[in-house]
C-alpha cells in the first residue's frame, strides 16, 4: 500500500489493484471516495475493473490510512484535494486517468475535469450532488443543531450508524454490511469530518459543469435523497458530453448496494473511450 510523503504537505495513502496483462501498459482508473469514507469502500468494485485497468483507490487527506498530519480547520479545500489527486498520479507516472468519484468524490472529479482537462480521460459520477440540499443538511444533523454537533456528540461511528438508516440503506440490508460500514466510517477523525463538512456545506460544483469537456457517465439512484431532480437537470443541462443512467434505488449508497451494476457500467464506459476490449 503506497504512502506518498511530501515536504510541507499532508501524507497520502493509496491502494493499487492491478491484474492486467503486464505487456499491455493498461490505463488507470482512479476511484475517489466521498465524505467520511476511504478507498476501502470500493473493495467490491475491484474484481470487475482490475483485470482491464490499473485501479487506484486514494484515501483523502486525513481519512482512511492517510494520517492527520495537518491542521484540519484551514487545511481542507477543493484546490488542496485536487493537488493531492494529481500528486498521486504524478507518483504513479500517470499523465491522464479515468476518474470515478462517488458523492463528494464526484464533486472533486467535476472540479478536476474542469480545471485540468488534460489529465482526465473520462469522468464517472456515482450519486454525486452538485450541491447539498436543505433536506440533506437536516437529515445528517441527526436531530442536533448541525452535523458538526452530531459528530462531536455521537462520534463518527454512532453518527454513521444513525444516518445509515435514513439515506444509505433500505430496510432488510444485511446487518453485517451495516455494521462494517459504520465501523469503517467510525475510524474517521471527527475534526477532519467537521472541517470537511464546513467545506462541503456551502460548496457547489455548478460553476465547473459547463467547463467539463471529458465524456461523463452519471450513475444516480432513481429517487435518491441527496441527488434530487433539480441537480440531475443541472448535469443534463450544463455538461456537454453526458451519459445519464438511473440505477434502481431510493438510497444514496448505490456504490455499495449495486457494485456489480455500477462497476460494469464504468468499465464499459472507460473501455469504449480507450477503444480497448473489456471482455475475454
Amino acid at each position: 500500500m503506497p504512502i506518498l510523503k511530501r515536504a510541507g504537505r499532508p501524507t497520502l495513502h493509496y491502494a493499487v489493484d492491478d491484474f492486467t496483462d503486464p505487456w499491455k501498459n493498461a490505463r488507470t482508473v482512479v476511484l475517489q471516495h466521498g465524505f467520511g469514507r476511504s478507498g476501502a469502500f470500493w473493495y467490491s468494485w475491484v474484481p470487475y475493473l482490475s483485470r482491464y485497468f490499473r485501479v487506484v483507490r486514494p484515501d483523502l487527506r486525513g481519512l482512511g490510512r492517510s494520517p492527520v498530519d495537518f491542521e484540519p480547520h484551514g487545511g481542507l479545500s477543493v484546490d488542496a484535494y485536487l493537488e493531492d489527486l494529481f500528486a498521486i498520479l504524478d507518483d504513479l507516472g500517470v499523465d491522464a486517468a479515468h476518474v470515478c468519484g462517488e458523492s463528494f468524490g464526484g464533486i472533486l472529479g467535476m472540479a478536476a475535469a474542469a480545471t485540468r482537462p488534460e489529465r482526465i480521460r473520462t469522468l464517472s459520477l456515482v450519486s454525486a450532488p452538485v450541491r447539498l440540499n436543505e433536506k440533506h443538511k437536516e437529515t445528517f444533523a441527526a436531530g442536533f443543531s448541525s452535523r458538526q454537533e452530531a459528530l462531536r456528540t455521537l462520534g463518527a461511528k454512532r453518527w454513521a450508524a444513525m444516518t445509515n438508516d435514513s439515506t444509505r440503506f433500505p430496510p432488510g440490508t444485511d446487518e453485517g454490511l451495516r455494521e462494517w460500514y459504520a465501523a469503517e466510517m467510525g475510524k474517521s477523525d471527527v475534526e477532519v469530518l467537521c472541517a470537511l463538512y464546513e467545506l462541503l456545506r456551502d460548496a457547489t460544483a455548478e460553476p465547473y459543469l459547463k467547463r467539463i469537456k471529458a465524456p461523463v457517465l452519471a450513475l444516480y439512484p432513481t429517487a435518491g435523497p441527496i441527488t434530487d431532480e433539480e441537480q440531475r437537470m443541472l448535469l443534463q443541462r450544463d455538461i456537454a458530453n453526458l451519459r445519464f443512467i438511473e440505477v434502481p434505488s431510493r438510497f444514496h449508497s448505490i456504490l455499495t448496494l449495486k457494485p456489480a451494476l455500477c462497476a460494469q457500467h464504468v468499465l464499459q464506459f472507460a473501455s469504449e473511450f480507450d477503444g480497448t476490449p473489456c471482455h475475454e
